[in-house]
């Protein structure tokens, strides 16, 4: 399995995953334009996706999926209620596959878990992704709202998590943001801080975990030098010496072989950039 954020943060996300000779995108928040741009960038063909999977209706997740589908032919994975809430940007020309989330399916070499989250989203989810030839295990959690014993059961066990590290609290009171929206953020339907970030990865932590990507951060009220040393400071305590590094909004990750990591031939000391 390799994986690639393509890009992470309230003004798109989209996440490359590759298992065998199956790619797809968790979710498509860029243009149609930018996603075929920061796939080619990772060597990827544009029109070679298996699909792209949707976690729920916000625009930084949806915004290019329909456009993007149309152009290139490539199937958007939706559930029943983020379709309804996504109905303007279909034509009814995509090909749609409805899930659900509780209920394991299969693209090409990846099986999807789906879980619920609590996310102020019309019907949102998170995802595992494994890959059945080589067991590796990509939890990707986003949009959280909080973690709940349904969110930690689902993303137990997984050798990669992109986890989002939303904001610092201090900068997110300073920000110059209506109070009405700094409350839904910080609230239990919002988004992690650092600080929560960084306990729910140590409560996911086992001898397995070889990278943590932090991602979704706020560019109002988080700094990635600031959420790299909050969480990484946390996880080192916690015994944790795997890869750590921070998803940016305007360019691709490297591309992580969790195959590699996972022998150790990869990059093993945490990682800020």
């Amino acid at each position: 399995m390799k994986v690639s954020v393509l890009g992470s943060g309230s003004g798109g996300n989209a996440i490359l995953v590759v298992a065998g000779a199956t790619r797809i995108l968790v979710d498509a928040g860029f243009s149609a334009r930018d996603l075929a741009r920061r796939l080619e960038a990772q060597g990827e063909d544009p029109d070679g996706l298996d699909g792209i999977l949707i976690t729920h209706d916000h625009g930084d997740h949806t915004r290019g999926m329909g456009v993007y589908a149309r152009r290139h032919g490539t199937p958007l994975y939706l559930t029943a209620g983020t379709r309804r809430a996504c109905a303007r940007l279909l034509r009814g020309g995509e090909p749609v596959k409805e899930y659900r989330a509780g209920h394991p399916f299969l693209i090409g070499d990846l099986r999807v878990e789906p879980f619920v989250t609590v996310h102020d989203a019309a019907d949102p989810v998170g995802v595992a992704l494994v890959d059945v030839a080589t067991g590796c295990r990509l939890g990707v959690a986003t949009d959280l709202g909080r973690p709940t014993a349904g969110i930690r059961h689902a993303l137990s066990g997984c050798h990669l998590l992109v986890l989002e590290a939303n904001h610092d609290e201090a900068l997110l009171h300073a920000a110059p943001y209506p109070w009405s929206v700094k409350a839904r953020i910080a609230s239990s339907h919002g988004h992690l801080s650092n600080e929560a970030a960084a306990r729910f990865a140590v409560e996911l932590l086992h001898d397995e975990l070889v990278a943590v990507v932090l991602a979704h951060l706020s560019r109002e009220s988080n700094d990635p030098r600031l959420a790299a040393d909050v969480v990484g400071r946390t996880l080192r305590k916690a015994g944790y010496g795997g890869h750590l590094e921070v998803a940016l909004q305007d360019e691709p990750t490297a591309v992580l072989d969790l195959v590699e990591l996972r022998r150790g031939s990869g990059p093993r000391q945490l990682t800020f950039l």
